[in-house]
């Protein structure tokens, strides 16, 4: 077995480029040293499935379970041998029979020809991914837990707290601060949903040299579903119906449901950062980033993060569902190329949901500069209610162009539309105030969001 060495000769990935994932949860569940456990776990569960149907004596379960313990290995060492037969899970399997061998002070040699018996390399691979993605996925869903409570508690909070509606980037009819809260809080658990039935969905690998399984059956098993159904159950995992070298639709699924989870969370993400502007200031991170140059500056670096995962993950998740077309029983190179791309998508969206739950539970809602900014138009931003409501007093045509003449000339001498539309004889016995009040038009805004909270 390869010794390690006491000090790394290689600097560790400590996320200096990357703060998104830096220090978070999912950073360490993908970190090599738990990929190296995921791919012990694997092994060993192997060996325990196999002496629980009574094809290895139970004393080898025993003395593989007890040597798969990554501290034990040198993964530098491992890494560089990797290169040698194109994946990490060969040179591993050489050390943790050596593992074997001198971990038990009896019957070592026999109990390690166990060690990884029938299997081939995309098996424990292709079964530490998922298992590595299932630990991580927990993670990324409790975080998604304290979002989705805390923008209920936002959209509760304001769900009469009226503001500007933007499309296009302009100011278009009132909405509420409460129903977009609750908009964000639906793409939230969208994401959970995903992610939950990709999570206990993701099956264990076991298929042998060309998904035969024909070496098990060389060992000793007689029926070899009963194996695979004991190696998923050891693994926590779900049993294949095949074995799915080349069938990559675990990955694939596994790809969309975060690559969604990163667009859901990078939309509410870009709304903050757009009305945490500073001519804007709708919004406000509760506690902003500072700047190298300019003290007074407190920026938005929660949803900066999040966006930039965003912004990464579909092109993680295209690599991804590019190695769907591979050919043969095991392919060369499509998935070797799942491994970096998986990884950087699961810390991607795990930072993201970290930074997720900080932001909504911090931020700040500033409700007076929605108030003023509803007056920006000079109550142009009713003109949809007013053309409905003219209509029928003055003809559509009359009222479109009324309105229309006003609106220039409300835009042009900064006056308020109700004073202009006061003027109008025509309009003497309508209540103006009253129709040009922007709080006054939010729609189904309320109930929206009263709908919206119902789901659980």
């Amino acid at each position: 077995m390869t010794a390690v060495d006491p000090v790394d000769p290689v600097d560790s990935d400590a996320g200096l480029l990357a703060p998104g994932r830096a220090g978070s949860a999912a950073e360490s569940a993908t970190g090599d040293r738990a990929f190296l456990q995921a791919l012990l776990d694997a092994e060993s569960a192997l060996t325990r499935a196999q002496a629980a149907l009574g094809l290895a004596p139970a004393e080898a379960a025993d003395a593989v379970t007890g040597a798969a313990d990554a501290a034990r290995f040198d993964l530098h060492a491992l890494a560089r041998a990797a290169r040698g037969g194109g994946n990490p899970v060969i040179p591993l399997v050489a050390d943790l029979t050596a593992a074997v061998v001198t971990a038990a002070t009896e019957n070592g040699k026999a109990y390690a020809s166990y060690v990884h018996r029938g299997a081939t390399s995309q098996d424990i691979m292709d079964t530490a991914m998922m298992l590595v993605a299932v630990r991580t996925l927990d993670l990324v869903l409790a975080d998604l837990a304290r979002t989705e409570r805390a923008l209920a508690r936002l959209a509760r909070e304001h769900r009469d707290t009226v503001m500007p509606g933007r499309t296009l980037t302009q100011h278009a009819v009132p909405t509420t601060f409460g129903l977009k809260a609750a908009g964000w809080r639906s793409l939230v658990l969208d994401a959970r949903d995903r992610l939950r039935a990709v999570r206990d969905g993701l099956p264990a690998q076991l298929g042998g040299a060309a998904g035969t399984l024909a070496a098990f059956g060389a060992y000793g098993a007689s029926d070899t579903g009963p194996l695979v159904e004991a190696y998923a159950r050891e693994l926590g995992l779900a049993a294949p119906v095949l074995p799915w070298h080349t069938l990559r639709t675990p990955v694939a699924d596994l790809a969309g449901a975060l690559a969604f989870t990163a667009g859901g969370l990078g939309k509410a993400a870009t709304d903050v950062l757009t009305l945490a502007r500073t001519e804007i200031r709708e919004l406000s991170e509760g506690a902003g980033g500072g700047s190298s140059a300019m003290p007074h500056k407190a920026n938005p670096v929660r949803s900066t993060l999040i966006a930039a995962a965003a912004r990464r993950a579909p092109q993680l998740a295209a690599t991804l569902y590019g190695s769907l077309v591979a050919e043969d029983e095991r392919p060369a190179g499509a998935w070797h190329a799942e491994w970096e791309p998986l990884r950087d998508l699961l810390r991607l969206v795990g930072g993201a949901a970290r930074d997720a739950a900080e932001l909504t539970e911090g931020l700040q809602v500033h409700a007076d500069a929605m108030r003023a900014h509803l007056d920006l138009t000079h109550g142009l931003i009713v003109s949809e209610r007013l053309s409905a409501e003219l209509a029928p007093v003055l003809g559509r045509a009359r009222a479109k162009e009324l309105l229309t003449r006003a609106a220039r000339q409300a835009t042009a001498e900064g006056r308020r539309l109700v004073e202009l539309l006061a003027e109008e004889p025509e309009l003497k016995d309508l209540d103006l105030v009253d129709l040009t009040d922007p709080t006054q038009y939010t729609g189904s805004a309320g109930a929206l969001t009263d709908r919206a909270l119902e789901r659980r």
